[in-house]
């Protein structure tokens, strides 16, 4: 066994450790440069036996072209679309409240490596229609009724996805927003309730 056999038992041990490694990822954007590292050992293990075509093909389809539409996918795919009513109020002390709503969701869906993206709509039928045909994952609408106790105007999250409903039921403490599921592959869903933010 010459030194050339052992660098090759070497490299070939690799594989396996980072495809576990891969599999075993929770970051998606671990698990994406993990898998370029295994793309480029496959690469070099190709090469050294003498592959170099197979080799060239990994490298390029393998790891590369691959690389980067995994990227895209992960990026596009851990997005939150949060659909609010424009601001008409000239108040800055209420935006409050909304701030701090919001900071507590960046907060939860930051945990699972995600991104809250907030889309501004101008009424409410246009809100509602946007949740319906899937534009936006969740509403988040101030309610026109004002609760007794704290004489505050809760705000109103409704999603259309059992998982974010789970997840933002068990994680979020704000008293300031009633959440609420609604199944939009049913006839009838529920009109929003609110008022312009």
């Amino acid at each position: 066994m010459n030194n050339l056999d052992i660098y090759v038992y070497i490299i070939v041990a690799l594989l396996p450790i980072t495809a576990c490694l891969v599999v075993f990822q929770v970051n998606p954007y671990h698990a994406l440069a993990l898998r370029g590292i295994l793309g480029a050992i496959a690469a070099l293990v190709y090469a050294v036996l003498a592959a170099p075509d197979v080799a060239l093909t990994e490298a390029l389809m393998g790891t590369l072209l691959a690389i980067t539409l995994y990227a895209v996918a992960v990026r596009s795919s851990l997005v939150l679309r949060l659909g609010v009513l424009e601001n008409r109020t000239n108040h800055p002390t209420e935006e409050c409240p909304f701030q701090q709503l919001m900071a507590e969701f960046r907060k939860i869906l930051d945990k699972r490596h995600m991104r809250l993206e907030i889309v501004i709509y101008n009424d409410l039928q246009a809100l509602q229609r946007a949740l319906i045909e899937k534009e936006i994952h969740a509403t988040c609408t101030r309610l026109s009724v004002v609760d007794n106790d704290t004489k505050e105007k809760p705000y109103q999250t409704t999603t259309r996805i059992q998982r974010i409903y789970d997840i933002m039921h068990t994680e979020l403490s704000s008293p300031q927003t009633i959440l609420s599921y609604v199944n939009i592959s049913d006839t009838h869903v529920p009109k929003l309730e609110g008022q312009h933010l």
